[in-house]
């Protein structure tokens, strides 16, 4: 009874010193911020778990997203034991212990157990095939968690017995109410500036942000949390960016690179990252601007706009500043040509006036029984077949034959487009 009584009394006090992330893990499923797709009324994780028919799952999302508290959600939902490891820590000793405790638990009293590995990627290929029997047979049901590609960093026997869930980056409610709810366990109350900047800044980290509250509730003394207390915490300075400046500086930076001086393209860029924009948003702007900005008077624009858009999802900031940079100065330096966008803006703004028209047979697919009959295919020539991979013949509906949407400009590759296009047309 004294043991219990100090293993309770060690908990308590083990659990008051927890930083704040802890302190704040949820009970159920129920108590979840964030991860609506996942956990939401009627969306699969939450009817699995629910209904205790949660089979083996990973995890997949980015640091601060939930994956450890969404396991521990999980545990404290349903009546099945929880056991946790680290693969920072654990090894396959660790891993056949488990699943001895795990057989007598069903064997004794029929209840089945959950193991929650957290970075499972870190396990080796033998320490991953040592979980694979347990998982095949039902004696335990395993959630992994994992930053990495699981189709890359986790045994595909593993995987293919796994049902994957893809957590995304917290939205800004919900790091608001992240936010008000270590508050309310801190004791302290905040101004609404130092609120938004916490949440600016979170980059859809619930974690990150509720370590920066802790520094910044500890620095106000628990009354008061001031702006001036989040910005040393976050070792920075507020920026002005509003909903009206998000919009603004994004367009200023757009234009910039229209305009083709990267300096200012730079300039915009640096503004936005301050500011905590999401990356992946100025990527995605990247790679649109590649194609109605820059099209084919530089095709490499595109390329390179969408590989900086895959480094900032594997990379990540601060780090993939340097490959938006290099985007960012590569398209604005770019000849400039909007024809490839103009060309199907103009071809669907006829489509949707009426120009439409029927697929000449020879055109038509004849892949199928029947098609020779209906004249499918006929007179159709293959333009591989002649010495210049090109043949003269007709592509268009009949009632749209002569009608030209794409205008080549004269501007870096596109020049040399352009007469390839003309001399055939």
């Amino acid at each position: 009874m004294a043991d219990d009584l100090f293993a309770v009394a060690a908990e308590t006090a083990k659990l008051s010193r927890a930083p704040l992330a802890a302190r704040l893990r949820p009970r159920s499923i129920d108590d979840v911020v964030g991860q609506t797709h996942l956990v939401g009324p009627g969306r699969p994780l939450r009817q699995l778990v629910e209904s205790d028919r949660l089979t083996s799952a990973l995890l997949w999302g980015p640091p601060g997203t939930g994956k450890t508290t969404l396991a521990l959600a999980v545990a404290g939902t349903t009546d099945r034991a929880f056991e946790q490891l680290s693969a920072v820590t654990a090894g396959v000793k660790d891993v056949r212990e488990t699943i001895e405790r795990a057989r007598q638990r069903l064997g004794e009293r029929g209840q089945g157990t959950i193991l929650f590995l957290d970075e499972i990627h870190r396990f080796s290929k033998a320490q991953q095939d040592a979980l694979l029997p347990a998982v095949e047979d039902g004696t335990l049901t395993l959630i992994g968690a994992t930053t990495e590609n699981p189709f890359f960093e986790v045994n595909a026997p593993l995987r293919s017995r796994s049902t994957l869930f893809r957590l995304e980056p917290l939205e800004p409610a919900d790091i608001a109410t992240l936010v008000r709810r270590g508050l309310e366990a801190e004791g302290a109350t905040a101004d609404e500036d130092a609120i938004a900047l916490l949440v600016d800044r979170s980059g859809g980290d619930g974690r990150q942000v509720l370590t920066s509250l802790e520094v910044a509730c500890a620095l106000s003394d628990y009354t008061s949390v001031r702006l001036a207390h989040v910005e040393a915490a976050l070792g920075t300075s507020a920026l002005r960016y509003g909903r009206d400046d998000h919009y603004d500086v994004v367009s200023a930076f757009i234009k910039s690179m229209r305009g083709s001086d990267p300096d200012a393209a730079i300039y915009w860029l640096a503004r936005m990252l301050e500011a905590g924009e999401d990356a992946r948003f100025i990527a995605r702007r990247m790679v649109i601007f590649a194609s109605e900005d820059v099209g084919l008077a530089d095709s490499r624009s595109l390329e390179i706009a969408v590989a900086a858009a895959r480094a900032v999802e594997h990379v990540g900031l601060p780090e993939a500043q340097l490959n938006l940079s290099q985007a960012a100065i590569h398209l604005a330096a770019a000849p400039k040509s909007n024809r490839a966008a103009l060309a199907i803006w103009n071809a669907r703004a006829e489509v949707r006036d009426g120009a439409t028209g029927e697929v000449p047979a020879h055109l038509r697919d004849t892949h199928y029984q029947g098609a020779a009959a209906l004249g499918h295919g006929d007179s159709y020539q293959y333009p591989h077949d002649h010495d210049n991979g090109w043949v003269a013949q007709q592509y268009l509906p009949d009632a749209l034959v002569g009608r030209r949407w794409y205008e080549p400009s004269g501007h870096g590759d596109e020049r040399d487009v352009g007469e390839r296009v003309d001399e055939r047309r």
